[in-house]
């Protein structure tokens, strides 16, 4: 597949573009042979401008590839009680095949016992503690939506995993670990660093594969990788210092006109201009990673909807 620029961009939207034609002829396949369609329900706790915004785009492209998509809205003064009922009441639905809770959580509300809550075969973002564990024991599971979509981009990009070394930075049980399993599961030795790691840019250094998820703008630099690795930036972090974006991405007309209009700027883990031309391959942020993590909740629902209808994968 030929997603791969001459300017070395590893371009998620069109790999994401990709996976979702295979989804919407997956869901075809099934309505064809008589399965009902797939359904994701997203619950949506409050009024986080971004995680509605995030919602939103999960819907739209559940449209787009055939999956019935609804969002629970509930609001932000919910209770620890009325939650957890309105999430076994989803497990109990047996037109819903993936429940994802929208995070963050407001700070009244514990998170743990509501992730721990959602069915198994219902958790489409792989948070459950039976998923993680199956993951790591390498059995059949709904794995993260991120990590998922970063193995996935690879493949079809025609990067090389087996036998390759892999350094993951960032230690999150939402990216950092469960990426480390899945590149696991490809054959690549795998080295997971964090904020306790003794020199950082030398073990980076040492990666044929370089993938950051550690929330922090530009912080991994040309000092961190060697010449010809691929590096992938997981992180979407809001910058709203004019100065700082220009330094970042010097003589970027188009990134400084979205800063003047909305007064902030998105940029990723890895310091994009100086990295890039060391890198074979690279992802840019935004349009690298972040459209694979939405395709990847609807493979994981539609893998869901699969096994709970009997379909033949």
């Amino acid at each position: 597949m030929g997603t791969q620029s001459e300017n070395r961009l590893l371009d998620g939207k069109a790999v994401a573009a990709e996976i979702r034609r295979d989804i919407t002829d997956q869901v075809d396949a099934m309505v064809a042979g008589g399965a009902r369609r797939p359904k994701l329900v997203a619950v949506l706790v409050g009024d986080n401008a971004a995680s509605a915004a995030y919602v939103r785009n999960k819907t739209r492209t559940c449209e787009k590839a055939g999956v019935l998509g609804e969002t629970l809205r509930l609001p932000s003064d919910v209770d620890q009680a009325t939650l957890e009922d309105e999430i076994r009441r989803l497990n109990d639905d047996d037109s819903v095949d993936g429940i994802l809770v929208q995070l963050p959580l407001p700070r009244s509300i514990d998170e743990r016992p509501i992730l721990e809550l959602v069915r198994p075969d219902k958790d489409v973002d792989g948070f459950h503690p039976e998923n993680v564990g199956r993951l790591w024991i390498g059995e059949p599971a709904l794995a993260p939506a991120t990590p998922t979509g970063v193995v996935e981009m690879l493949r079809r990009c025609d990067i090389p995993l087996s036998g390759q070394h892999a350094v993951v930075v960032g230690r999150s049980n939402i990216v950092g670990k469960p990426m480390a399993s899945l590149l696991l599961r490809e054959n690549c030795t795998v080295t997971v660093c964090h904020s306790r790691t003794r020199d950082l840019a030398a073990t980076c250094r040492d990666a044929d594969i370089l993938v950051v998820a550690i929330g922090r703008a530009a912080m991994v630099g040309p000092d961190h990788v060697r010449e010809g690795a691929v590096v992938i930036d997981v992180g979407m972090n809001r910058i709203d210092d004019a100065a700082q974006l220009e330094h970042l991405h010097p003589g970027d007309r188009k990134r400084r006109r979205g800063f003047d209009k909305r007064g902030y700027a998105l940029v990723g883990d890895v310091d994009f201009h100086r990295v890039a031309p060391k890198a074979s391959a690279i992802t840019p942020v935004p349009g690298g990673v972040g459209p694979l993590t939405v395709v990847s909740v609807l493979s994981n629902t539609v893998a869901a909807s699969k096994r709970r209808q009997g379909v033949t994968p």
